[in-house]
């Protein structure tokens, strides 16, 4: 499947990029992802902010080799903004800022990073104006991210009260978010709720020496994460139903994973997973539910042959798995790390999709519910929310509601399968630890939902 669509090509040959300019139509920035960049952060790196945590940050880019600057005076172009906002007390306090970074704007790279640090909303343990201050900067970054261009992207980080700027998951996510892997993110935030998390002694591939079982993982968004957790240092071992027996076997040859072929619906799938990896020896450190399934028809005429299936891949077999692992320690690894697949449709929801909009708000709520269970195991449990990714499903979408849902996120395209794979290698790896039951959307900042 080609990387870009028919239009996005034509407005970026000579001809089209003339034509899109007279019009006034999109023109979609080309996206810099990890094969593109493979330098952690793009130079040099801006970090606005005054008081400790500000400090904290610029000493931890510079330990990492980035270069860093505290203003943007003489420089001609910006890769990286990293803005601190940890010790805001009231909404007056923003300004002072990130105000530097309007007069800037101009400046930023293409592909560059705009990310806010700093202490989220609790709904009242703080002060009236120190919570309008902290809501504050979600609006300002999601914001920001409607109107970066060149394929630059805002996000954010909020990290607990009480947790240091300089915890493992704090550097991790800013990692991630200041690296080409977060190509598609945009107008995000996440959450580090506590300093659990380490740091990989090889950043190169920070899941060495761990075992990851992912579902659904014969084509599409499962092969592309297989891909990046291998890619990332993960054994693999790769779970699809019969009728993908062929490509599951060409990819497991490709990762040198082990398959297995196997239904999740059906009530013997977690036992017979369990025995799987008992036979083998297999200890599962990370745990992928990409398994999925569509039956799309408007709720006046649903049926249960539509609406059951659904039901049961997308979501009941999660909790049966889920169950399964946290019952047999002889199966489950140290320190385990569930990400499962949820959909922007579970967020806003979506028309003709009351079933699967079910499953994929099913799937938000359950992270929560699961990381509560993982925390006695230290484990953790989050989703990733993708959004319009190119992938067979959606080459099958109508061209006009197939080309609005593609140009309806900022950066007015679709998302590869690589995107989502990279959100998810992040999320099971050392660094995220401190992240616990939270929902990235992989989205583009889709204009639907928050």
């Amino acid at each position: 499947m080609p990387t870009t669509d028919p239009y996005t090509r034509f407005v970026r040959s000579g001809p089209g990029r003339a034509i899109a300019t007279k019009l006034g139509l999109p023109r979609p920035s080309r996206l810099p992802r990890r094969g593109d960049r493979t330098a952690a952060v793009l130079d040099p790196v801006v970090v606005l902010g005054a008081g400790t945590g500000a400090e904290t940050i610029a000493a931890g880019l510079l330990d990492g080799g980035a270069d860093v600057r505290r203003r943007f005076e003489d420089l001609r172009e910006v890769g990286s903004v990293v803005i601190v906002l940890d010790e805001i007390a009231r909404p007056t306090d923003i300004g002072d800022i990130v105000l530097p970074l309007a007069g800037a704007m101009r400046s930023l790279a293409p592909g560059a990073r705009i990310v806010t640090i700093s202490r989220p909303a609790t709904g009242g343990a703080q002060d009236p104006a120190t919570e309008a201050a902290r809501g504050g900067v979600e609006g300002f970054v999601r914001s920001l991210g409607h109107e970066v261009r060149r394929g630059a992207t805002a996000n954010g980080i909020l990290v607990a009260d009480g947790i240091a700027l300089d915890a493992p998951s704090v550097t991790g996510a800013l990692g991630f978010l200041l690296s080409a892997r977060s190509a598609f993110v945009d107008g995000q935030f996440l959450t580090v709720s506590t300093d659990a998390g380490t740091l990989p002694a090889d950043p190169r591939r920070p899941l060495a020496g761990r075992t990851a079982l992912v579902t659904g993982a014969a084509r599409g968004i499962g092969a592309a994460i297989a891909r990046t957790l291998a890619a990332d240092g993960a054994h693999l071992v790769l779970l699809d139903v019969t009728a993908a027996g062929t490509e599951l076997a060409r990819l497991a040859n490709e990762l040198h994973g082990v398959p297995i072929q196997l239904d999740v619906t059906a009530p013997s799938a977690p036992d017979r997973l369990l025995a799987f990896c008992r036979e083998r020896g297999l200890h599962l450190d990370i745990v992928v539910h990409n398994a999925g399934i569509t039956r799309d028809k408007l709720f006046a005429n649903m049926t249960l042959d539509r609406w059951d299936p659904v039901i049961a891949v997308n979501l009941s077999s999660q909790i049966a798995i889920n169950a399964a692992l946290l019952g047999a320690q002889d199966v489950l690894g140290t320190d385990p790390r569930f990400v499962s697949l949820a959909s922007t449709s579970g967020i806003a929801g979506n028309r003709g999709q009351t079933n699967y909009a079910v499953s994929k708000a099913g799937v938000i709520s359950l992270v929560p519910a699961l990381a509560a269970q993982l925390a006695a195991h230290g484990g953790t449990a989050n989703a990733v929310a993708p959004g319009f990714i190119e992938t067979e499903m959606t080459a099958k979408i109508p061209p006009l509601p197939r080309e609005i849902a593609r140009r309806a996120n900022s950066l007015q395209q679709g998302g590869l399968p690589v995107d989502v794979a990279e959100a998810v290698a992040f999320l099971a790896s050392p660094a995220a630890g401190g992240i616990q039951g939270d929902t990235l959307r992989v989205c583009g900042q889709n204009l639907v939902g928050r």
